[in-house]
């Protein structure tokens, strides 16, 4: 049996099954429409730790161990974990787990990095080659406004087209057997530069890529969005999600209300000052791991399409006046086993 469909889609025959999830975010995602999801919300943005940075590093270990205690595991019964975060050698990924002796992959996909974790422990496990793996992603507001902007201190002022960072984190444990959603399928993205170079407008930078990787899995799969009973993007924000549906509808694909943006559904945009709404790897992270495998658990979708959007850059790029590429990972999670032909 072929477990590739067309040029880019991967059919996983064992359908790995997620075991447990948890999402841990602060205050202000707290705040949000999506408040009742989270395991965790912290009113402390420094997590009791020094430095934002110490800080993300301590939210990303609490979202692992909530995941491995509500997973009934030990941490050590990981066969591997795929972790990864904004910040520079993905030192807040790495921090987190140093002292875990766990087989560790750092990645970085910027805001797709959620998608792409999971696909990675999904295919591992699906191989044969273990029997849990852990995805884990986050971020924080603070720690990439000093990186990836100004420090906070500088009080800079954001234009109507930018994002805010999500200070959040989320941990999928995938376990070869098991009665959870399942990971059926995945679709790799493809770098896309649309040749955007503003850094405050991610999300048009983004859906170019969201774009190429949808279109991608409909034509391997011979599905179409009506085959979903939900397709979520992460993080585009309000631009992004309008660009996306103005694309796809260009190439005969209409996404109606069961399409939705992790950035838009984290913040209330019109009382939260979030601008387009949320954006960096906790966010796509924490409304998987938190809303929408609740709600696969609930019954209230039985088949759904994750399609993470990372925006490419760093900055040095950004200073050095290139182009954002972008990049968006797909993975089909569902209620039960189905084959192909469904």
């Amino acid at each position: 049996m072929s477990k590739r469909l067309g040029k880019r889609t991967l059919l996983l025959p064992s359908a790995p099954a997620v075991a447990a999830s948890a999402a841990v975010v602060g205050q202000k995602e707290g705040e949000g429409p999506l408040k009742e999801c989270f395991d965790y919300i912290s009113d402390d943005s420094r997590f009791g730790e020094e430095t934002w940075e110490k800080a993300e590093s301590r939210m990303l270990r609490q979202c692992f161990e909530l995941s491995c205690q509500k997973a009934g595991l030990s941490p050590a019964a990981m066969d591997f974990v795929f972790a990864g975060d904004l910040l520079n050698q993905c030192v807040s990924s790495s921090f987190a787990l140093k002292d875990s002796a766990l087989p560790y992959f750092g990645l970085y996909g910027a805001c797709s990095t959620m998608a792409e974790s999971l696909t990675l422990a999904a295919l591992l496990l699906d191989g044969g080659f273990g029997h849990t793996a852990c995805a884990l992603t986050g971020s924080h507001f603070c720690s990439a406004e000093r990186q990836y902007r100004f420090p906070l201190e500088y009080g800079g002022q954001r234009c109507p087209t930018s994002q805010w960072t999500v200070t959040g984190a989320g941990s999928v444990i995938l376990q070869s057997g098991g009665a959870g959603p399942r990971v059926t399928h995945v679709t790799p993205g493809a770098i896309v530069d649309a040749g955007i170079k503003d850094a405050n407008a991610m999300g048009a930078a983004m859906a170019p890529a969201a774009l190429d990787t949808l279109l991608a899995h409909f034509k391997d799969t011979g599905r179409s969005p009506r085959d979903y009973d939900a397709i979520f993007t992460g993080d585009l924000g309000a631009l992004g999600h309008d660009l996306l549906q103005k694309l796809m509808a260009d190439e005969g694909y209409e996404l109606d209300c069961t399409y939705m943006d992790c950035g838009v559904l984290l913040y209330d945009l019109a009382t939260q000052d979030v601008h387009a709404g949320g954006s960096g790897c906790g966010c796509s992270a924490s409304v998987l791991a938190g809303h929408i495998l609740r709600g696969m658990e609930k019954g209230v979708w039985n088949r759904v399409l994750f399609a993470a959007t990372g925006a490419l850059m760093s900055p040095l790029t950004a200073q050095q006046g290139a182009s954002i590429p972008g990049i968006c990972h797909a993975v089909v999670l569902e209620n039960r086993r189905l084959s192909h032909a469904d």
